[in-house]
């Protein structure tokens, strides 16, 4: 099994990204990347899957159960918490562009069929988490206590260059008391076209995975087991990663386990001792913020 997918090895039409739950090997996670021209459209059916448009860049159109949805979107993933729209399974979807732009379409098979809703910026808790160099801001645009799903769960991490996140390593791949069992995926941009960032995934004795890779803007690393973390951004380049969550449970619950050999790190975390450069964005635009 293939865990690192550079960018657009997966590319399939309009699609920079396609990760399906048949090409990842398990049973409940996706996502794709839509990419549109100005004056872009593109329609697709949900299946058996509810998901969401999140822009990546750029603004959009959807429609959706005879629900027209404007959204502000964002320059890019650095600039804005952007807003978003929640499609339910077993629809229709048609997604359009004036300026064009990119746009993540994260899913998750479910059950229950939920009415497609808007979900605006203003609404996303933005968490600053860890401490010092483990410092991060977290976009919970759509965790269980943020935003009602079936199965899907994601969240989006900003790191500023330098620091680590997804750290302590821990784990979700267990229905058991304080754990979860979750596949993940994570979808990786950087602020500067040249910049770069490493991801580590490791496997338990009786479960073993192994990934360490260089990750760049457009890669995708798929976790279906093991520990993972750190998410470690090169010192000068902000990094950006989407997770996409679901699993079997029948709670929609987000629980994990630190690898113990590196959870003590948490009890050393001090909240004064944040990192002064987050929150790297909030719900109002930036002015010239691009990537570099």
């Amino acid at each position: 099994m293939n865990y690192y997918l550079p960018s657009r090895s997966t590319a399939d039409g309009r699609y920079d990204t396609v990760v399906t739950p048949e090409s990842a090997g398990w049973g409940y996670s996706g996502l794709k990347v839509l990419a549109l021209e100005p004056s872009g459209t593109a329609t697709f059916a949900t299946g058996d899957a509810e998901a969401l448009v999140l822009p990546l860049s750029g603004s959009c159109t959807v429609t959706c159960d005879g629900q027209t949805f404007e959204v502000q979107g964002r320059r890019n993933v650095f600039s804005r918490v952007t807003d978003f729209v929640y499609v339910p399974r077993d629809a229709t979807v048609t997604v359009t562009s004036g300026s064009g732009g990119r746009f993540a379409l994260p899913s998750a098979r479910c059950e229950r069929r939920l009415p497609a809703r808007y979900g605006p910026a203003e609404a996303v808790p933005v968490e600053l988490r860890g401490s010092g160099q483990a410092s991060r801001q977290v976009n919970n645009f759509c965790t269980p206590e943020t935003f009602e799903a079936d199965k899907l769960i994601a969240c989006e991490v900003i790191t500023p260059g330098g620091n680590w996140s997804s750290f302590p390593p821990h784990k979700h791949d267990e229905e058991k008391e304080g754990e979860a069992e979750l596949e993940e995926i994570y979808y990786f941009e950087v602020s500067d076209p040249a910049g770069f960032a490493w991801q580590r995934v490791y496997g338990t004795p009786d479960r073993p995975i192994e990934v360490s890779e260089e990750v760049r803007s457009g890669d995708v690393v798929v976790i279906p087991h093991g520990w993972h973390g750190p998410s470690a951004a090169a010192p000068g380049y902000d990094l950006y990663y989407l997770n996409v969550m679901a699993g079997p449970g029948q709670d929609r619950a987000w629980l994990i386990s630190d690898d113990p050999a590196h959870g003590w790190v948490r009890s050393t975390w001090a909240p004064e001792d944040l990192d002064p450069r987050l929150p790297l964005s909030s719900t109002v635009e930036k002015e010239g913020t691009d990537a570099r």
